[in-house]
């Protein structure tokens, strides 16, 4: 409607426009036949009074004509060879009047001369020279009769209710100049070949700007022969001007009519549509955030189709509400069966630690009894991970500080009866670890803790040194003990080192023994910090396959 209504007053105000250029062409030869015929009075009132021009009282009767018709400055009587015979009023000096050209043109035969350059000034303003033939009663060229008649006589009035409102009037000589104007500021220069077009077309019409930088719209006609011509100016209103004088058929009721509808429109919808979809939002809000026990009570008072939208959002929310029941029981039901699991691997592993320790008592040799022993150490180990698995709070996570303290404890406590005492200082920092990892570290830790009571701690006891720090993106593991150990058994390659190795390789770590400040064996283990948030089994295989690939 908007669209239409623009179209619909840029189309009304091209029609105005051409109707005003028409208009003013019409109204400025109009004009021009207008003082054409004040003219042609003129030459009437000259050959009426041309028997009576000379004689008695002459200048008399003349100057009674002038002052009651008002146009006229001057009515004169000249002889054939252009001397004054009688006039109303003062005349010019003028040796070579018989020789001007329009003297010339009435005593070759011419009834009637008008010019604009009669040779002197016949007047004190502009005017312009009207001349009859006179003739003696054989028919002889016997001089002229003359009118001067003012310019601005001949100029329309802008009162003349066929020119447009605002109008303005100004007389122009044939090189351009205006001779007078109603308002001077309402009139540019000419265009250049304004005359030609004017004798082309019989009047011209064309759009410029005033002094005042205002667009008009100008017209020119032919008042005088090719001499003086009569222009008019007219206001040329743009768009939104002439919208604003033509408000009710321009652009005011289109667009009043597109506010209303407009305004209908959204009142409608606020009521019908968007409130209800903000409260459906402020309810899906709080599903969002897990309040599924709320319900849209207001249903019933909206529009179907969105009633229809709410019941769905609440047969969604139950929905959910039985999937998360259903989802909440699984998961539950799966960590307690996972925990069971844990608990029977971590029973089993016992069982196989006890049978090995039954085995290691019947077994002389010592070296054999050595080795199971070690073996049990490390089935410890992995009955100690999967205890702490179904133990804590996280079936996929293990908080590594209680495990180690755990893990060092019963390692050192298994000897203390059979050896010298060895006193633990234990530095771990916290981090939690998922299994994955937590075995190949476990089993490090068995195979440095056992090497150093071996070695170490084998005949008079010692200090044990568990730390555990993490620093960035690298984590350390070292083990320390203050027991004598001579280069050689340093730089022997046995199992245990052989062990150390393949678990740093599956932590994707490095592992070093080297001498400590005490004189000891320091075992250190140097690996990528675990993430917190490391998905279970995102490493190759369980605790017991770590066991398996070392």
């Amino acid at each position: 409607m908007l669209v239409l209504g623009v179209l619909q007053s840029v189309i009304g105000f091209q029609r105005e426009g051409r109707v005003l250029r028409e208009n003013l062409g019409f109204a400025a030869e109009r004009s021009a036949a207008t003082a054409r015929a004040r003219m042609e009075s003129a030459d009437v009132l000259l050959q009426t009074l041309a028997p009576g021009a000379v004689g008695f009282q002459c200048a008399q009767r003349l100057d009674q004509v002038t002052r009651r018709i008002p146009g006229y400055l001057n009515l004169v009587r000249f002889d054939r060879q252009g001397r004054v015979v009688c006039a109303a009023g003062s005349v010019p000096a003028d040796p070579q009047r018989s020789a001007r050209p329009w003297f010339l043109q009435l005593q070759a035969g011419d009834q009637l001369a008008i010019t604009r350059d009669p040779g002197s000034a016949y007047a004190a303003e502009p005017a312009v020279l009207t001349a009859v033939r006179a003739a003696a009663p054989d028919g002889r060229f016997d001089g002229a009769f003359v009118a001067v008649i003012a310019l601005s006589s001949l100029q329309p009035s802008v009162t003349d209710p066929s020119l447009p409102r605002g109008a303005e009037v100004g007389l122009v000589e044939r090189t351009g100049r205006y001779i007078t104007m109603t308002k001077p500021s309402a009139f540019p220069a000419l265009p250049q070949d304004w005359r030609a077009q004017v004798k082309a077309q019989g009047s011209l019409v064309w759009y410029g700007r005033d002094a005042e930088g205002r667009r008009r719209v100008y017209s020119a006609a032919p008042v005088v022969g090719d001499e003086v011509y009569v222009v008019l100016s007219a206001n040329s209103p743009g768009i939104l001007s002439w919208a604003w004088l033509n408000p009710l058929t321009g652009i005011l009721f289109p667009l009043l009519t597109f506010a209303l509808a407009l305004a209908a429109v959204s009142v409608v919808t606020d009521r019908v549509v968007v409130r209800w979809i903000a409260y459906l939002q402020r309810i899906a809000a709080l599903y969002a955030r897990g309040r599924l026990s709320v319900r849209p009570v207001q249903a019933e008072q909206m529009p179907p189709e969105i009633r229809d939208l709410a019941e769905t959002m609440e047969d969604m929310a139950d929905a959910i509400v039985g999937r998360d029941a259903s989802l909440r029981d699984s998961l539950a039901q799966k960590d307690a069966l996972m925990r069971e699991i844990h608990h029977r691997v971590k029973n089993n592993l016992q069982v196989i630690s006890s049978l090995l320790n039954m085995q290691q008592r019947s077994l002389s040799d010592p070296a054999a009894r050595s080795a199971m022993s070690d073996t049990r150490q490390r089935i410890t180990a992995l009955a100690l991970i999967y205890r702490a698995l179904y133990q804590g709070p996280d079936l996929k996570r293990v908080d590594l500080r209680p495990f180690l303290e755990e893990l060092t404890a019963q390692l050192v406590s298994g000897d203390l009866v059979h050896g010298p005492a060895v006193r633990t200082e234990m530095a771990v920092e916290p981090l939690v670890i998922d299994p994955d990892r937590l075995a190949p570290l476990a089993l490090f830790a068995v195979e440095a803790i056992t090497n150093a009571q071996k070695h170490a701690f084998a005949a008079r006891g010692g200090v044990l040194s568990v730390s555990f720090s993490v620093r960035g993106d690298e984590a350390e593991l070292a083990i320390s003990d203050d027991g004598q150990v001579s280069d050689e058994a340093l730089a022997a390659a046995g199992v245990g080192r052989t062990l150390m190795t393949a678990f740093a390789r599956q932590l994707r770590g490095r592992a070093e023994l080297v001498r400590n400040g005490r004189g000891g064996v320091t075992a250190r283990l140097v690996f990528p910090t675990p993430a917190a948030d490391l998905p279970h089994g995102a490493a190759s295989g369980g605790p017991a396959g770590n066991q398996a690939a070392a």
